[in-house]
């Protein structure tokens, strides 16, 4: 790629692209057992309830932990986050950017 001049893959700026033109943004989850990077339109920015078994799960939705994922990636772990102030809460009229993280509490 270097001896081309490109500094990424074709494929991550045509999604970038992509994302940009139709108004997308990511919305990131994760579990123990696996994780997912969902687009969701921006017009639909606020942090709703996840999707869930309604009969199985209770979410505790407000307040909401959130941090930058560049900043959860540099420091590696919400713990670190928190230590560095770089986790914040937030209520529910937080409108949600693109690349936050959020962690929403379930009693299972």
């Amino acid at each position: 790629m270097a001896s081309l001049g490109l500094a990424e893959p074709a494929a991550g700026r045509f999604i970038r692209a992509a994302y940009a033109l139709i108004d997308l943004i990511s919305l990131l989850t994760a579990g123990e057992d696996e994780c997912r990077a969902l687009a969701h339109p921006r017009r639909n920015h606020r942090a709703e309830r996840p999707r869930q078994d309604p009969l199985r799960h209770r979410a505790r939705v407000h307040p909401r932990r959130v941090m930058r994922w560049d900043d959860l990636v540099k420091l590696g772990s919400e713990a670190k986050c928190r230590e560095a102030a770089k986790l914040r809460l937030e209520g529910k009229e937080y409108v949600v950017a693109d690349g936050d993280v959020i962690n929403f509490r379930f009693n299972v």
